[in-house]
């Protein structure tokens, strides 16, 4: 077999490990992300309970960029500080190390069995959360496939004369190999797809000992700076968590590589087989990185807080170092004008996400600052939609064949339903959250369930309706189609349940009784503002009637 031929077995093992580690993820994102935020926000209290929090979120997610990503979104949104959030981070980061501990352990016979369960789930039910759990249980045994393959496409570089002096060269210059890891990690943006091959690899002694451990800190060092460079353009308070997790993670490997360096350890102190000596050091540097950072976090993110600094609000008009993408150059080239057109709606989608998560925070506690930022966003999305209308009128209609036409159309139909959207989160439920603040009204423990959960569906069905304007997939729209009647349900049996508390005298309902109906009717026609946008994707594959699916 030539070099060739094994190297494109090897690349195709190691890009089916790569997808197969995102459709897992993303599965467990769509089918559970909203539960998973919900209680990682509950759960952080805390520095420690933070960690605890983050290394079981790490699990679920399979990735610590992931909960990065997450974290430093909380942050923003001021829903917990810094020092929360980096002490997340390193719990995740541990949490991501036990993954590939499980991964580890021999699950061949499982390869058919979540191949088998995925398909079943996948095609059993037209519903989301069915399909999502489809794609973990086939993600899965695609991952555990990839292991398989990556081991017998490597094979054949037992008998190559290249391989063995890159392995000898690397074994004696410790720094290029570390640095080569922490690249690698950086392409992957996993840490753990890194951490299996090489323990694929050193399984079959394709590693020297002398090159696991460099290369375990250099995943490490690799899989900190990730996130960092993720968010080098958000907000500065956005910024700290990753960059904390940097300073704290990324400068402890460093430390443990200068000290690697003088001392050289032997890998056996972790496992006597290399492939477990990988996994293994892989987890005692990041539970390492947690008992020295738990305690110093504290001083990292207020360190990083005021390297990083804080801008004046006051002094800054909101949206005021916002560019538009709406270029008036480019309005003779209608194509290129119509991609601007889409950014800025997507800007729009960001805004009223944000909108749409944090007033059911705002319904349960009283927050000025939250309501004040979400009517500063309707404003915002108010001059942001009339912009993108005005643009789309100057487009030269003659100048557009028919598809672009009708994308033209679609993309002012769906600014209107954003605006639209805009408007009831802003004027209808934050004006009910003013009054049941006000009247010092409480739901009832089951009429408060009812709605987070509806505020939950609606916001995961919001999510993949702006989704769809970017990616028009048909199969998405026909799910998100039909979780409008999921919502109608829950609304139907809402309003049932609350008239039944209202018979058994419950006063809480009772008191909160209009509030409690028009609330989950704002979700309501939110949710359906939501799915008309997947309408124009099912008219254009065909797949629309007048009134209903085919």
């Amino acid at each position: 077999m030539t070099g060739s031929i094994v190297f494109i077995n090897l690349a195709g093992a190691v890009a089916l490990l790569l997808w197969a580690t995102r459709m897992v993820r993303t599965g467990v994102e769509r089918a559970y992300g909203d539960l998973l935020r919900d209680k990682l926000r509950q759960a952080i209290g805390n520095r420690f309970t933070a960690a605890i929090a983050g290394f079981f979120l790490a699990i679920g997610l399979q990735s610590a960029t992931a909960v990065a990503l997450i974290v430093s979104g909380f942050v923003a949104s001021n829903y917990v500080s810094t020092t929360i959030g980096v002490a997340t981070l390193l719990g995740a980061d541990f949490g991501s190390a036990f993954v590939v501990r499980l991964l580890r352990h021999d699950l061949s016979l499982l390869v058919p069995v979540f191949i088998i369960v995925g398909t079943i789930c996948f095609r059993a039910s037209e519903a989301r959360t069915w399909r999502q759990l489809g794609r973990i249980f086939f993600g899965l045994g695609l991952l555990l496939l990839s292991l398989r393959l990556i081991g017998e496409a490597s094979q054949p570089l037992k008998q190559s004369q290249l391989l063995p002096i890159i392995i000898n060269y690397l074994s004696k210059d410790w720094i290029t190999a570390f640095l080569l890891a922490a690249l690698l990690a950086w392409a992957f943006h996993s840490s753990v797809a890194s951490i299996l091959l090489f323990a694929s690899l050193a399984d079959r002694d394709f590693l020297t000992p002398a090159l696991i451990i460099p290369l375990v800190l250099g995943v490490n060092f690799g899989g900190a700076v990730i996130g960092a460079m993720l968010t080098r353009g958000d907000e500065p308070s956005a910024r700290v968590v990753p960059l904390g997790n940097v300073a704290i993670r990324g400068f402890g490997t460093i430390v443990a590589m200068i000290l690697q360096l003088i001392f050289q350890l032997s890998p056996t102190v972790f496992a006597a087989r290399p492939g477990d000596a990988v996994v293994m050091a892989h987890m005692a540097i990041n539970l390492a990185v947690i008992i020295i950072g738990l305690p110093v976090c504290h001083f990292v993110a207020l360190g990083l807080e005021k390297w990083l600094g804080k801008p004046d609000t006051a002094a800054i008009p909101p949206d005021a170092d916002r560019i538009s993408a709406l270029s008036p150059a480019d309005l003779g080239n209608p194509r290129q004008a119509l991609n601007n057109a889409t950014r800025e709606v997507m800007t729009v989608c960001d805004k009223i996400e944000v909108m749409l998560t944090r007033i059911i925070d705002v319904f349960e506690k009283s927050d000025p600052a939250a309501m004040g930022r979400i009517e500063v966003l309707d404003d915002e999305v108010d001059r942001i939609h009339r912009d993108i209308k005005f643009y789309l009128a100057r487009i030269s209609q003659s100048a557009l064949d028919p598809k672009s036409a009708a994308h033209c159309q679609d993309l002012l139909g769906a600014t209107i339903k954003l605006e639209q959207t805009a408007d009831i989160i802003s004027q209808n439920m934050l004006t009910r959250a003013r009054k049941k603040h006000a009247r010092s009204i409480s739901f009832s423990e089951e009429g408060w369930r009812e709605l987070k959960d509806m505020h939950n569906e609606v916001l995961r069905n919001v999510r993949m309706a702006f989704n769809l304007l970017v990616a028009p997939e048909v199969e998405h729209a026909r799910q998100l189609v039909a979780q409008k009647e999921v919502v109608r349900t829950m609304v139907r049996d809402s309003e049932e349940h609350h008239l039944q508390r209202l018979r058994d005298g419950n006063p809480a309902s009772y008191d909160s009784s209009s509030i409690h109906i028009d609330t989950i009717r704002d979700l309501k026609e939110i949710n359906s503002l939501a799915v008309s946008i997947a309408y124009p994707v099912l008219e254009s594959a065909g797949m629309l009637r007048q009134s209903r699916l085919l």
